[in-house]
């Protein structure tokens, strides 16, 4: 299959991230891309709690996955929406909800992140994503005609054994989209990224937000960029850098038998007692 990972630098604005995506959709569908990935909080990154109450929308009505959708369905491809920030948690939080999107518009997987972002990554740079958002408690995969898909989201990639389950039930490819901390990004991401992929045998694909984002209100946030696509074998197919942009990759899905049949770790655990 031929993926397109879109690397934007979203707002604060729902309306304005539905009009940058659906152009780039449309330019990664003219590019031939069989499924199209974005990043983590694709409608509004804000860390304005207020602002985000104004904006943001219940599934059933939010404007950006009902727009994704139908361009999905207008250019018959398979969309990865890496995740959206919307009304519905407990307790009035929000969740931040992955989908996937077959050609037809339809919804055919969902997932809540289940892991938040709750550091302080320097002593300029803290965050709490849990007083915003409501945590999932659901692995979640996603079967499709061109390969079998495990969903997570961003700080998710620091768990290991989500990971690994995904791929013991099925996974071939493991998608991280995300909203990287520059900070973070630059000593951890692409460790991270190709530590999952040799501990499952997996392609590993991370649509990343790249760049400083505009707010109306509340700090300005920052974003590591480099979304990367990685082979079962820990090679890095795709580094973007920093630049918005459509960016495309060829997957071999044979790769991944291939690559288990050589290392079959994911096969091979034993039971064992302690600590």
């Amino acid at each position: 299959m031929k993926a397109a990972l879109l690397q934007i630098c979203s707002s604060d604005d729902p309306a304005e991230n539905l009009d940058t995506l659906s152009g780039l959709m449309e330019s990664a569908a003219e590019q031939g891309a069989d499924l199209v990935l974005t990043p983590e909080v694709s409608n509004c990154v804000s860390l304005d709690r207020a602002h985000q109450a104004a904006v943001l929308s219940l599934e059933a009505d939010d404007p950006v996955l009902a727009g994704l959708r139908q361009k999905a369905r207008d250019l018959a491809v398979w969309l990865s929406i890496g995740s959206l920030a919307l009304k519905g948690g407990a307790g009035g939080r929000f969740v931040n909800r992955s989908f996937m999107i077959s050609p037809k518009g339809e919804i055919t997987a969902r997932y809540d992140k289940i892991h938040m972002f709750d550091v302080q990554v320097s002593q300029a740079e803290t965050y709490r994503e849990s007083d915003g958002y409501e945590p999932g408690d659901t692995a979640v995969l996603a079967p499709t005609p061109l390969g079998c898909f495990g969903l997570s989201v961003c700080y998710d990639l620091r768990f290991p054994h989500l990971y690994r389950r995904l791929a013991q039930a099925g996974a071939e490819i493991l998608l991280v989209p995300s909203a990287f901390s520059p900070v973070t990004g630059r000593d951890h991401w692409e460790t991270l990224l190709r530590a999952r992929a040799i501990e499952t045998g997996c392609f590993v694909a991370a649509a990343a937000q790249t760049g400083q984002h505009r707010a109306r209100s509340g700090r300005a946030r920052h974003t590591y960029g480099h979304s990367m696509v990685i082979s079962p074998w820990g090679d890095v197919l795709l580094d973007a850098g920093t630049e918005p942009g459509v960016y495309t990759v060829d997957i071999q899905l044979e790769q991944v038998a291939d690559t288990r049949k050589r290392l079959p770790s994911i096969q091979s655990e034993r039971d064992f007692r302690g600590p």
